[in-house]
């Protein structure tokens, strides 16, 4: 069985709709908003806890992701756009500076 990005079905719904696939680097947090602006804070706030079993660590992730701010929400989608143009410019290249944020 094919992976659905290559698929049949999708192939022929990208040709018949016209969409270009854009490629992009799977694993680059520029373009991934849920690793910089939340998942790295999270980590940053779980380091060095140690857990009894995963319920444990469930609850404490729940009680980190309550705390957050809703404004939290809106700068990430906000600060999407100028992070794309910054790696565009670097032809895709991964940069520290794309990383730092004021979360909480």
């Amino acid at each position: 069985m094919q992976p659905p990005h290559t698929a049949k079905r999708t192939k022929e719904w990208l040709e018949r709709y016209r969409w270009d696939i854009i490629p992009h680097l799977a694993h680059s947090p520029d373009l991934a908003p849920s690793d910089f602006h939340l998942f790295w804070p999270l980590k940053r706030h779980l380091g060095g806890k140690k857990f009894e079993d995963e319920d444990e660590l469930i609850g404490e992730v729940r009680d980190w992701f309550s705390k957050l701010d809703a404004n939290l929400y809106t700068q990430g989608i906000y600060s999407l756009l100028p992070r794309w143009q910054k790696c565009i410019a670097l032809h895709g290249d991964f940069h520290a500076s794309f990383l730092f944020l004021e979360i909480m």
